[in-house]
């Protein structure tokens, strides 16, 4: 199972190079049910692969112009500061059984497996849609709102441990007046650094980590984000982001039914 969860890796950098998001969302399934670790655990392991993986493919983009830094100051402070916040205080002050009836206990960990199916399969829903031309707004960017994302998209980083880039690129786009290729660049800029932060977080509480295990993970995402940056040149993003869409549908309902059938 180990050998097929290094080869899923893969797919997280492939997804995040090729599309600039959603690769993310798979990190946490693929350590819960391939390599066996508590969801807890894998949260902060996922913010350290997807900010790693995120920073090559912003590194790309930066050399390419493609990061726009005021908009990620903008963005990202806010968003870096809820994450922090929820790494830091929020998660450790969640009570491990919140709920029970009858036979059924509600845990911390059930509790964020569903969180995590229900954002996968909206994140699914949203890589599915047909996209459009996006045309850059004529009106004045709306720092407010542009604000308001980054804390909810810092909060949701925080809680459940992926990047957010299909959250994030939208936003950059109708609140930030970016093109779409800029949005993926800046986002992954904001992903690189609200993901490492959320672990400092995590880091700082003394939470013991396999960090040879994160290295050798990563080293497969990272891999996965080269390749996928290349094969740009030679893919159809309107065609790759459905696919792709229908495979983290399909992953979001098994979570679900999984988490919801061992209660």
């Amino acid at each position: 199972m180990e050998v097929i969860g290094y080869i899923a890796s893969v797919f997280i950098g492939l997804s995040l190079g090729l599309v600039g998001g959603g690769g993310s969302i798979l990190t946490v399934p693929i350590l819960v049910y391939f390599f066996h670790i508590d969801p807890l655990i894998a949260t902060t392991y996922s913010l350290f692969i997807v900010g790693l993986t995120s920073a090559v493919g912003a590194g790309s983009h930066f050399r390419k112009g493609n990061v726009d830094f005021k908009i990620a100051l903008i963005f990202g402070v806010p968003s870096l500061a809820a994450v922090f916040v929820m790494r830091k205080w929020v998660m450790p002050a969640i009570p491990e059984h919140l709920l029970q009836v009858g036979d059924v206990l509600l845990s911390k960990s059930v509790l964020l497996m569903l969180v995590f199916a229900i954002l996968m399969v909206f994140a699914a829903i949203a890589m599915m849609r047909k996209s459009k031309n996006v045309v850059v707004p004529a009106a004045p960017v709306s720092y407010t709102r542009l604000m308001a994302q980054g804390v909810a998209v810092g909060l949701i980083t925080g809680f459940v441990g992926v990047g957010g880039g299909f959250l994030i690129i939208p936003s950059l786009v109708l609140f930030g007046g970016l093109s779409m290729k800029k949005a993926v660049g800046t986002s992954l800029m904001v992903m690189t650094i609200s993901s490492l932060l959320g672990m400092l977080g995590d880091l700082s509480r003394h939470a013991a980590f396999d960090y040879l295990f994160l290295v050798y993970f990563s080293l497969f995402a990272v891999g996965g984000i080269i390749a996928g940056s290349y094969l740009t040149k030679y893919t159809n993003d309107a065609k790759l982001k459905p696919v792709f869409g229908w495979f983290v549908l399909v992953m979001g309902i098994f979570i679900l039914i999984s988490t919801l059938y061992n209660q």
